[in-house]
């Protein structure tokens, strides 16, 4: 492998450099960990009969609410 000194760099081999660093970072840095996995039959289960019970006019409640319940703080 032949290195690459940035001063032999021309500007736009340069600025493609930095494009492909930054949107490899970003990919890195947003990408989905669980893409790919399969859930457990019980909690697809568990999630189905949710959704289920949602639709059929049942209560939500916030993110706030489940972690006040909790003892948790955000």
């Amino acid at each position: 492998m032949v290195a690459t000194r940035v001063a032999d760099m021309s500007v736009d081999e340069l600025k493609s450099l930095i494009q492909e660093t930054v949107t490899q970072t970003l990919l890195d840095l947003f990408r989905d960990p669980d893409v790919g996995l399969e859930l457990r039959e019980d909690f697809n289960c568990l999630l189905q009969n949710s959704l289920a019970a949602v639709k059929a006019g049942g209560e939500t409640l916030s993110a706030d609410t489940v972690a006040a319940k909790l003892g948790l703080s955000w």
